[in-house]
């Protein structure tokens, strides 16, 4: 990737790792997407490289990153594979959550061994959770369970019976029974699969309530919430993808370049082409300026307001559409390379997967719109929507 921030010290030495894995994961996406999950040697890389430790509290052997580290990170491994940077960034965001938020009876059982352990799991619709003397009984029905297929824990969302709570919950794999069906367009290589919990017994230490913003552990990032730190994930991601869908297209007419006929000589492709790179760099600016904002407004001690709010999910419904777009120009430029099975063809497929995740939806870009145009005073943000 290009437009890489100023990092400290841990964010480079993390996101040079990540870069040097490149070569490794590029030689495996084809093998990974073809049996659903990251191969063996991939994984092994990222926990050697410590970079399933990026969101994780320092107190817990993490890198604790700043957004804007993250982004830089997970942004250079959704460049590198879109499949490995949506699981590593739904496993970071969720043993990060978790070492954050989890009671401390928890936290000593889980983040013990040489390695970060892995979770994965679904944060939008709730299970039951019935409340039971030390803890609760969870059951339900999950989907999108993205790097289940690699992992130790399961993080699940769950609604207490009676009430009007609803809690986070982190059962160990053991306690889950997958349920397979990961039969999709895009993003094969996440293994994003379906599971059910059935009457399991969880401790309340390994739950903590969906919305808190209060961390046990750990400094600023773990103010924004759960939610707030999924838009980091699907920014980055789409910050990465972005980049390598016009990287490749370069690629593509370069290598064409003198030939009669091709892309490279078209005057229409290239005012297009240029097109492409400017919407893509102004969503990219969009995200990168939001994103510093949110992070002056951490480091000074302050909460995010309403229109901060706003403009964190504005800005990843922008870049996401905004690569949905460039997807479409680099598909139909690349010609038949981009028919045929090939990189162009499997950016083109993820880039239609993660754009369909909830975070990108229409809804909030419906609330974003009312809010922008004074039209929400007096309301606050509640997870895709405004309420008074």
């Amino acid at each position: 990737m290009s437009e890489t921030p100023r990092l400290h010290t841990a964010g480079n030495t993390l996101l040079e790792r990540a870069r040097a894995l490149r070569p490794l994961i590029e030689r495996d996406a084809d093998q990974a997407e073809e049996q659903g999950r990251l191969t063996t040697s991939v994984v092994d890389a990222l926990h050697e490289a410590g970079l399933f430790g990026i969101w994780v509290p320092v107190s817990l052997g993490g890198a604790e990153l700043s957004p804007r580290e993250l982004m830089a990170v997970l942004g250079e491994l959704s460049y590198a594979d879109p499949s490995t940077g949506w699981v590593v960034m739904a496993t970071c965001l969720e043993n990060g959550t978790a070492g954050a938020y989890l009671g401390d009876e928890a936290v000593e059982r889980i983040f013990k061994g040489p390695r970060m352990p892995l979770f994965a799991g679904q944060g939008t619709r709730p299970g039951v959770a019935v409340p039971e003397d030390g803890g609760f009984r969870l059951s339900g029905q999950w989907s999108f369970a993205s790097a289940m297929l690699h992992s130790q824990y399961v993080h699940s969302l769950g609604a207490i019976e009676g009430t009007d709570e609803v809690r986070i919950f982190i059962t160990p794999i053991e306690d889950v029974k997958p349920l397979g069906n990961w039969d999709v367009l895009g993003l094969r290589a996440t293994g994003s699969i379906d599971y059910s919990i059935d009457d399991v017994f969880v401790p309340e230490s390994q739950s903590h309530v969906f919305d808190t913003n209060v961390p046990l552990r750990g400094g600023a990032i773990y103010r924004l919430g759960l939610l707030d730190q999924a838009l980091i994930c699907h920014s980055s991601w789409a910050l990465g993808v972005g980049r390598r869908l016009l990287n490749e297209l370069s690629r593509y007419a370069v290598a064409r370049a003198g030939r009669t006929g091709q892309i490279a000589g078209s005057d229409a492709f290239h005012t297009d082409f240029a097109r492409a790179e400017a919407k893509f760099r102004a969503a990219a600016a969009l995200v990168r300026e939001t994103w510093d904002d949110v992070e002056r407004t951490l480091d000074s001690g302050r909460t995010l307001d309403v229109r901060q709010e706003t403009m964190v999910r504005l800005a990843l419904n922008h870049i996401t559409s905004t690569i949905t777009e460039v997807s479409h120009f680099v598909y139909a430029s690349g010609g038949t390379s981009a028919l045929r099975d090939g990189l162009i063809q499997r950016l083109f497929r993820d880039v239609h997967a993660g754009a369909a995740h909830i975070t990108s939806g229409p809804q909030s870009l419906r609330e974003c719109g009312r809010e922008l145009a004074g039209l929400a005073a007096g309301e606050s943000w509640a997870l895709f929507g405004l309420e008074p």
